[in-house]
């Protein structure tokens, strides 16, 4: 797996081939096509390991008694998950490039998406249930939201093309989400 990291962080998705995957790993296309079909599947397993410790992150427990804890905790998830954004940068380039050209690679990223967006509507039930949230509005619609507004600060943190610190990302987005849903 390290090899087909390095391969694609080198060569992109496109250009990547599982012939220099292989060379890399230095084992044989008989050990390689046994485990995987196609560089789509290197890459799905390696998309698999580094978003296991992005949902390290979303599963933190999220279990507040008030709105300020409710902020706290928000923010410093979301601050862990676009830190790991900018961490896991070229590898996270390499996912998007994938996502676009691979409808394998974008299947897996779908169900990903949707393994957040649960996580979050269980956040957003709870916080519901305990009379610290709004309860006029459907817990998975506002997770969706959520899920896409961090989504799309990860894809530009990723590319480069943000223009503000991650610090000040995280406060207003948290400060934006936090007051819309929590009483």
């Amino acid at each position: 797996m390290a090899a087909g990291r390095e391969v694609f962080i080198e060569y992109g998705f496109q250009k990547a081939t599982i012939s220099e995957i292989i060379k890399k790993a230095h084992t044989g296309y008989g050990t390689a096509y046994v485990h995987f079909k196609n560089k789509d599947d290197i890459l799905i397993e390696l998309m698999e390991d580094v978003m296991n410790r992005f949902y390290e992150i979303a599963e933190l427990p999220f279990e507040p008694k008030s709105r300020q804890e409710a902020y706290r905790l928000i923010e410093k998830q979301v601050g862990l998950f676009l830190e790991m954004a900018n961490k896991e940068r070229p590898m996270m380039r390499v996912i998007e490039e994938a996502i676009r050209l691979s409808d394998d690679v974008r299947k897996n990223w779908q169900a990903i998406r949707e393994r957040f967006i649960q996580r979050i509507a269980q956040d957003v039930a709870y916080s519901q249930k305990s009379g610290l949230a709004r309860t006029d509005v459907d817990n998975y619609l506002i997770a969706r939201g959520w899920f896409y507004a961090n989504e799309m600060y990860l894809w530009e943190i990723v590319r480069n093309e943000h223009r503000f610190s991650i610090k000040d990302i995280v406060h207003n987005l948290t400060a934006m989400y936090t007051g819309g849903l929590y009483i």
